[in-house]
């Protein structure tokens, strides 16, 4: 929420100096409201009351939807921390978000009726979260809850809910009106204690709660930078100063729009507005995660392809320098130096390729340009449903590509073709080459060996059948 440059000063310190930005944005949002209240007080000329029934149900619709926004994203945070304090937040956001929309807002927007009786259930409800918000920020952080016991404490809330607004619904013609109708927030008269005593007190015991629970959430942000627990601590403050002005000057449960009202919503706003920044923060580490797992996968294919072919040719070399008629180690170092050539080649090519490109899509186009390199004929056979985890993924298309230039190199085919099935998930490799025994030879040399050991590696089941001059079958398969 930037309404001046003031709080987009204060944004920043908080995002950047963590802990004291925190108690900053709480002194900043406590000073803008002590203003307001000195203001509202002493400048009696000025009008701050305005009839709009209108408004006053779109602002309790508002804040509900707030609140339960806020209520979600801190139910996320319970499902990881279990803590009891960020579940005992949820429920008291609830409360507040009943109390607000279907206490108040839906009553009111059927009735028209700003003085409904049954309105002191909504009185109650908000007691219930602002008490729940109080206990909140007394629990320690280290105090966590299994899943038996947060189903209990969740069921034990929702019965305390349905009581406190069934009684306040079932007595509501035997009560009296919350605020006395022939008082006005417009009057200018005011500060004046029209309201009904239950609810001065419950605005007096809101008011300490919300001032109470904020001082603790600034304490309690001291020991670790959590932006989401500034904003709340800054959203608590104004909802003190809310509650102050409802002890007042009530607007609360009339068709009057007051400095009370504005203040509440500005709460909700702050509470937001930490939602947000939440959400902002969280899919920034996760893109910075995926970021560094793209990283550490190219490093590792660099390492197990490029890499190893390298130190494969070199000591090959080395070897032809002492024996240079031999013609085995010139063709082992012509294959070495291909497959680097490819490893260098996927390198940059996955590189430039689409995060979301389907996996199907990329084997086909790896299996076409290997093909086409080694000027063999590729067919390719690829289900569409066929999707797999990238670890599975990568050791696909690695063991299709080593198996065309296989095929090319050694068996001398003219054409291959790769199918690849979803379930099972299984790619296989047939080629019309010469063939070869395996069980007198090893065609391909580090290659097959290499295929074996990524299939291994993936939790796959890897065979290969051939015969001389039958060609030869790869077959990569998890059971």
């Amino acid at each position: 929420m930037r309404c001046t440059r003031y709080a987009a000063d204060v944004t920043t310190t908080v995002g950047r100096a963590g802990p004291r930005g925190s108690a900053v944005l709480a002194g900043g949002t406590a000073l803008l409201g002590g203003v307001l209240t000195i203001a509202v007080v002493s400048v009696s000329s000025l009008q701050f009351a305005y009839r709009a029934p209108t408004l006053q149900i779109m602002l309790e619709t508002v804040n509900a939807i707030v609140a339960l926004i806020v209520g979600f994203l801190l139910y996320g945070r319970f499902r990881r921390s279990r803590q009891v304090r960020e579940l005992l937040l949820v429920l008291a956001l609830c409360a507040l978000a009943v109390a607000n929309l279907v206490l108040t807002a839906l009553p009111a927007a059927v009735s028209g009726d700003g003085h409904d009786p049954s309105q002191w259930a909504a009185l109650g409800t908000r007691l219930l979260g602002t008490g729940l918000l109080a206990l909140a920020v007394l629990v320690p952080r280290r105090l966590r809850l299994g899943r038996g016991g947060a189903g209990w404490m969740t069921l034990s809330f929702v019965a305390v809910l349905v009581v406190v607004a069934s009684v306040g619904a079932v007595w509501a013609a035997d009560l009296p009106p919350t605020i006395d109708p022939s008082g006005s927030p417009a009057d200018p008269s005011l500060p004046r204690l029209i309201p009904h005593p239950a609810v001065l007190a419950v605005q007096a015991v809101g008011a300490l709660a919300y001032g109470w629970a904020a001082i603790r959430l600034v304490r309690q942000s001291r020991s670790g930078a959590d932006e989401l627990i500034s904003w709340l601590a800054a959203g608590f403050v104004l909802g003190a100063f809310a509650r102050l002005h409802y002890f007042l000057f009530p607007s609360l449960y009339t068709e009057y729009v007051y400095s009370g009202d504005l203040l509440r919503l500005g709460a909700y706003l702050l509470m937001l507005t930490g939602a947000v920044r939440e959400i902002q923060s969280f899919w920034q580490v996760q893109a910075e995660a995926a970021v560094a797992e793209d990283r550490r996968r190219l490093a590792r294919d660099l390492h197990d392809g490029l890499t190893q072919e390298l130190t494969y040719i070199r000591g090959q070399a080395r070897q032809l320098a002492r024996r240079p008629s031999e013609t085995v180690t010139v063709e082992r170092i012509g294959g070495a130096a291909d497959r680097a050539i490819d490893e260098a080649r996927r390198a940059i090519a996955a590189l430039a390729q689409p995060l979301d490109e389907p996996f199907p899509q990329v084997l086909r186009q790896v299996v076409e340009e290997t093909a086409e390199r080694y000027e063999v004929a590729a067919a390719t056979d690829v289900s569409p449903a066929a999707e797999t985890s990238p670890a599975r993924g990568e050791a696909l298309l690695r063991i299709a590509a080593e198996a065309v230039r296989n095929a090319a190199r050694h068996g001398d085919a003219g054409t291959v073709r790769v199918v690849l099935t979803a379930e099972p998930l299984r790619l296989t490799v047939v080629d019309d080459g010469r063939g070869f025994d395996p069980a007198t030879t090893r065609p391909g040399g580090f290659g097959l060996t290499s295929m074996r050991e990524r299939a291994a590696a993936a939790g796959a089941r890897f065979s290969i059948e051939s015969a001389l001059g039958k060609g030869t079958t790869v077959e990569v398969v998890w059971p």
